[in-house]
């Protein structure tokens, strides 16, 4: 589907009269996983057959970041990076509730009549066997059954999907995500995200770059989502129209004295091109080199990276540049 044929709505009272019925599923889609995708191919699928609208409900921000921020997690994907992504599944249109103390307050009863029924006039609704609702989560499955039957919206109960991996395989979730990300596990991280794990940002500031990149290496600003563990990664970065494989470290730089946190990445097909601090970069990663050292000397150090430099061109060789 074309980004732009989806329609986003930032509040109930902006979806335009007789937008309903619709079919929907409600949840952070952080990520936009394989999991998150299974549920909403099916929200498409009965809303195609029921002619109904296909829609998700999502939250901005995440319920964690405004309930209790010092335990949220990190995130994914940034709610535009999320919008972007859930118009790939064929939904008509997205729903970002604004997550704040009235939307807090809510009980279950009251988020289902006012949200779900008056508001989207919902006649079908697509949840993992985990989903809660309601003012401290007062309600679940069971609850929203009874909701269901009482007001003329079908639920449906999906069980997880599970990807490649011993013991059944791997339960896809965002939260296992996150922790294969911190482990350095970019393999395992693909598989539940069904594509490479991806940054979106910009360059740092105060590097004196100008409007034009001439130096082979870029630093991302700082950036506050999910990254992976400290180490070193073979990555692809998408700049102003361009395509670079690149080298990237991410850590301390404890080699060089005070500890100094950066994403540094070595661009090894570098050309100049036009950039500034503001132009998106999009950084895949996509093979983990090796974890953080510390080297006993610079030199140390030079010697490495271009050790780890022929294993990154050596592994895009072996992609078939792709």
């Amino acid at each position: 589907m074309n980004p732009a044929a989806l329609s986003v709505y930032r509040s109930i009272a902006e979806i335009p009269a007789g937008f309903g019925p619709t079919v929907l599923s409600i949840g952070n889609f952080d990520g936009v996983h394989l999991g998150h995708r299974a549920i909403l191919s099916n929200v498409v699928a009965e809303a195609r057959a029921i002619g109904a609208k296909a829609v998700a409900l999502i939250f901005d921000p995440h319920p964690e970041q405004f309930l209790r921020p010092g335990q949220a997690p990190r995130l994914l994907t940034p709610i535009d990076e999320r919008i972007r992504l859930l118009a790939d599944t064929g939904l008509d249109a997205v729903m970002v509730l604004p997550f704040d103390a009235d939307l807090a307050g809510l009980s279950a009863r009251e988020f289902v009549s006012g949200i779900l029924v008056k508001g989207l006039s919902v006649r079908g609704l697509h949840e993992g066997e985990n989903f809660r609702f309601g003012r401290r989560a007062e309600a679940g499955i069971a609850e929203l059954k009874s909701f269901g039957a009482e007001n003329g919206f079908a639920v449906h109960i999906h069980e997880p999907v599970r990807v490649r991996g011993l013991a059944g395989g791997l339960e896809v979730s965002s939260s296992a995500i996150r922790e294969r990300l911190a482990a350095g596990d970019l393999t395992r991280a693909r598989w539940m995200l069904g594509r490479p794990f991806t940054v979106l940002s910009t360059q740092a500031r105060g590097r004196g770059i100008g409007t034009r990149l001439l130096v082979p290496t870029v630093n991302l600003a700082a950036y506050q989502g999910q990254l992976p563990a400290f180490g070193v990664y073979v990555t692809r970065m998408n700049i102003a129209g361009h395509s670079f494989e690149a080298v990237t470290n991410i850590g301390n730089r404890p080699t060089f004295g005070e500890a100094s946190f950066a994403v540094e990445s070595y661009i090894l097909n570098f050309e100049p091109i036009d950039m500034d601090e503001q132009t998106p970069i999009e950084q895949e990663f996509l093979f983990r080199l090796r974890g953080e050292i510390e080297w006993p000397s610079p030199e140390a150090l030079k010697a490495q990276i271009m050790k780890d430099v022929a294993r990154a061109k050596r592994y895009f060789r072996l992609l078939g540049g792709s």
